[in-house]
């Protein structure tokens, strides 16, 4: 259960009426359940929370509707606690969460806070999930441009609509991710560069230098060595990721099985056999584990168990028959 000092911080909050104090706290507690092993009890915790938040959110935005289905708006709830991920990442996101939260001291120094971020590394490994926690600790909408439609089905059009879309992040208090970035920001040198894909480059980084509004803006590539060099320096900051190592694989198997992992589960061959794998592609092999112990009315799951599931998955991420 909730530590005596968590209890008395609670209280406190509450009547202090510091709502987001409150809801830190509680969201430490959810996590001091999960690592006890109190998976459905740490849930139960998160699920409260983000239905109280959500009574106070605001109402999602409606955007012009030449641009719907290019803009995807979402009320995340992830925290930043539920992250499985390497400490330079939480840190770094830390740091722009802090940042912004102290925006205010920092432009009385004439500094601004960290606001537009390059997102690398490979698919599943967190991006994603990062601009969801980032929306959500920050009480923000998540806006997902898709990127790689804006410049398949507008075509000659795509420098107009990436105006409208930097207009509405300068109206539009939010976090705006733009997803598969290098759909547009390609390197200009490339042979098979096209003068309208050069123009709608020169077009982003002439938008995101001249942007000054407090909306965070997010761009994640699969593809760095696709980008433009000159787009690096109009970022303020730059975070790398890759596939989890050892002991980040371990924290997120035991995150996600939670009560349903035996007392003595064999790590060793798990941990070779998911090597190589995402974060993403972990979390669904474990997520099935727990399918397939649920419908076989198991109550919980073995190491072998896991490996079937891991190996499954391990055969769609190299595109073989297991």
């Amino acid at each position: 259960m909730a530590t005596a000092e968590q209890i008395k911080s609670l209280i406190r909050s509450r009547f202090s009426d510091d709502s987001e104090r409150f809801y830190s706290i509680a969201l430490q507690v959810a996590a001091h359940e999960a690592r006890q092993g109190h998976t459905a009890l740490a849930h139960d915790i998160r699920d409260l929370i983000d239905a109280e938040r959500k009574k106070k959110s605001p109402h999602i935005i409606a955007f012009p509707k030449n641009l719907q289905g290019l803009v995807l708006t979402e009320e995340p709830s992830t925290p930043i606690t539920a992250m499985v991920t390497p400490n330079i990442i939480r840190e770094r996101l830390n740091r722009v969460l802090h940042e912004y939260r102290q925006q205010g001291k920092l432009k009385s120094h004439g500094l601004r806070h960290r606001r537009k971020i390059l997102l690398i590394g490979p698919p599943g490994t967190g991006k994603t999930m990062s601009a969801k926690v980032l929306a959500n600790e920050l009480h923000l909408q998540l806006h997902t441009i898709q990127v790689d439609r804006l410049v398949t089905k507008f075509m000659g059009e795509t420098s107009a609509k990436l105006r409208q879309i930097f207009d509405l992040i300068q109206q539009e208090h939010g976090v705006y991710l733009f997803d598969e970035f290098d759909a547009i920001g390609g390197d200009r040198s490339l042979n098979n560069e096209v003068g309208e894909m050069r123009r709608v480059l020169n077009a982003f980084l002439q938008f995101i230098e001249q942007d000054t509004s407090d909306s965070l803006i997010i761009a994640a590539t699969n593809n760095p060595n696709l980008l433009d060099r000159a787009l690096f320096r109009r970022f303020d900051d730059v975070l790398y990721y890759e596939n989890p190592e050892i002991e980040e694989r371990k924290s997120l198997i035991a995150n996600v099985l939670g009560t349903f992992i035996v007392s003595r589960f064999s790590w060793k061959q798990v941990l070779q056999e998911s090597a190589g794998l995402s974060y993403s592609e972990i979390d669904h092999s474990c997520r099935d584990a727990i399918k397939n112990a649920i419908l076989a009315d198991r109550k919980k799951i073995s190491a072998k168990q896991l490996l079937i599931t891991i190996k499954e998955r391990k055969g769609t991420h190299q595109g073989i028959r297991v």
